[in-house]
């Protein structure tokens, strides 16, 4: 009987394709089980990328991603990026390894007390004390992390539960007859450990091969999340609201992407709709790059201005001020999955708890607005925008002497982006430029930390988006800071023949601490980094590279990178660019 094997099984039953990990020896059978039934097994080179990338794939698929990781310092490696699921609502199953189950507290290597570590930052965190509960827990897991608001879950496996009986009773050191004990009491001591040791694993592997039976003839329809349905009358209420207003802003986030097969529906819904929307978070691309709906630009000014407010899957944090930058003159309605975020930092006049997906189809249903009676609200945030894009436009074509102005580098890239391209954010303030500028095709092609703000998040989550979508164009838009994250994992790329592309923005600095830090304190201790050649650092772990700092060079490398992506080969473009204001006075906290 072999619990990895079991643990294996009872994944693909639930949909999933791709197990991320780094090996370790308490966890070798679970690996060596996913690739026998079939699951891809994708290693990296550090755990916490392994969970970013599993936070990827629920995003993309909304099938929960699972990560594997060894006992000890394999699970607190993880912790950022558990914590950055937890704050992104994304649904992922960790499974840790852990010390032979008669070995707890008593030294064994990498043993500490992971569940009391973890259980702050999960939904769920259990430990496997039976094999025959092996199937039963991983399903529930997948229940809570996609129930209510989802989040990842903790399943902690110790060692002995995952191999094989034989070899564990003989890791025991179990025997039968003479113990060759010298004197009657170390012979009683010895027939008594003896009598604890084979009791204890009797009762671990207890109808295990029954539950290993069932779980070979079933086969089990992957679970299904639960949540609070909104009733009809909520999104009729909205619907009399919005007939009444005159200025209406829509305001979409992250949450409203949990059903990722819904995603075009969604779009046609908000499209339906007919007011103005601001996408956030996982919601960019949702209405493509030509949508007469999508305002882009000076968000603040529109709510400000509106006299109705929208917020679908979107707390009042500090992205909105607290709340701050919508009018209190103006109708508020929330609506979430998470009673705390529903109401955090401001009261809404209307608060509906459920899912924002299926509140807005059912909105869409419930509202025929006259377009008519919005044209000028329409017009005046499109002109707004247009003013805007001709700003970025003419700041993108001043010259920045010997470096590469990153306003136009961003606009070249989005230029170059095919249909299908992925667009993976981890920076500061080279990406929070290209948020500006680069546009996402399609739903589910923007990936960002989400609300933690964590940089790093970047090669975890393209390893993740490329498994689950390999003809995908994927890129990573790095700051030279948050690169030196992952850039490790060009190897995990290479060696997997994901052809990633990463755009590393290098102003040699921390750009977006410093410029706040400098004309605050005087002083940039801390956020100098030097130009370095990471372009070098990518050919080193099998990738290929190359570096541009002029207007005239971008075109080429470009396409260059894209060949080499199609080959199935890294590429890294290590952007020389110089420092602007463009985002002066951004930083926000």
């Amino acid at each position: 009987m072999d619990g990895g094997l079991l643990v294996a099984k009872t994944l693909a039953s639930q949909g999933v394709t791709t197990l991320f990990t780094l090996c370790g020896g308490h966890i070798a059978p679970i690996l060596i089980g996913c690739k026998n039934v079939g699951i891809r097994v994708v290693d990296t080179r550090h755990e916490v990328n392994a969970v970013f990338a599993a936070d990827a794939v629920a995003r993309l698929t909304g099938i929960p991603g699972v990560a594997a990781v060894t006992a000890g310092p394999g699970v607190t490696n993880t912790i950022t990026a558990v914590k950055n699921a937890q704050m992104a609502q994304s649904p992922l199953i960790l499974l840790g390894g852990a010390t032979a189950t008669v070995l707890k507290g008593r030294g064994s290597l990498q043993d500490i007390d992971q569940m009391a570590l973890i259980k702050p930052h999960v939904k769920w965190a259990v430990s496997i004390k039976r094999v025959r509960n092996i199937p039963d827990v991983l399903r529930e897991a997948f229940r809570v992390a996609l129930s209510g608001v989802p989040g990842p879950v903790f399943v902690e496996l110790p060692i002995d539960t995952l191999f094989p009986q034989a070899i564990i009773r003989e890791w025991y050191g179990i025997k039968s007859g003479d113990t060759g004990a010298k004197s009657l009491p170390q012979k009683i001591q010895q027939q008594a450990i003896q009598w604890y040791l084979k009791r204890h694993l009797d009762a671990m592997f207890d109808q295990a091969d029954a539950a290993q039976n069932l779980t070979d003839k079933q086969s089990d329809e992957p679970v299904r999340g639960e949540f609070k349905q909104i009733p009809r009358s909520g999104a009729e209420q909205v619907a009399a609201i919005l007939r009444r207003a005159e200025r209406p802003v829509m305001v979409i986030g992250s949450q409203t992407m949990l059903n990722a097969r819904k995603a075009h529906e969604l779009a046609l819904a908000v499209d339906k709709l007919g007011i103005p929307v601001y996408l956030s978070g996982m919601a960019r691309g949702l209405l493509g790059t030509e949508s007469a709906f999508q305002m882009r630009h000076k968000r603040k000014e529109a709510l400000r201005e509106a006299d109705v407010v929208i917020l679908a899957g979107v707390p009042c944090d500090f992205r909105l001020d607290y709340g701050n930058h919508i009018s209190r003159r103006a109708k508020l309605v929330s609506v979430n999955r998470s009673e705390e975020d529903l109401t955090k930092n401001r009261t809404p006049d209307v608060a509906l708890l459920g899912d924002p997906m299926e509140f807005l189809l059912a909105l869409a249903d419930a509202t025929h607005l006259d377009q008519s009676t919005l044209s000028t609200h329409h017009s005046t945030l499109r002109n707004r925008d247009a003013v805007r894009n001709d700003d970025i436009a003419r700041q993108a074509a001043e010259t920045m002497g010997e470096y590469l102005n990153p306003l136009h580098l961003c606009r070249e890239l989005d230029k170059h982006l095919a249909d299908n391209s992925v667009i993976v954010a981890d920076g500061g303030d080279f990406v929070a430029t290209a948020s500006y500028i680069v546009r996402p095709r399609t739903p589910l092609a923007w990936y960002d930390p989400g609300v933690f703000g964590t940089l790093g998040v970047g090669a975890g989550f393209a390893l993740g988006v490329k498994a689950i979508k390999p003809d995908a164009e994927v890129w990573i838009f790095y700051g030279d800071g948050s690169a030196g994250y992952s850039i490790a994992e060009f190897d995990s790329f290479a060696r997997h023949g994901m052809g990633v592309i990463a755009v590393v923005g290098n102003d040699a600095g921390w750009t977006q601490i410093a410029r706040d830090q400098i004309t605050l304190l005087g002083d940039d201790v801390g956020t100098v980094l030097a130009r370095t050649n990471y372009h070098d650092v990518a050919r080193g772990f099998g990738g290929e590279g190359a570096v541009v700092q002029r207007a005239d060079e971008l075109g080429s490398v470009i396409a260059q990178a894209k060949r080499s992506a199609r080959e199935g080969k890294p590429f890294l473009i290590n952007a020389l660019i110089g420092k602007t204001e463009f985002r002066k006075g951004s930083l926000s906290m």
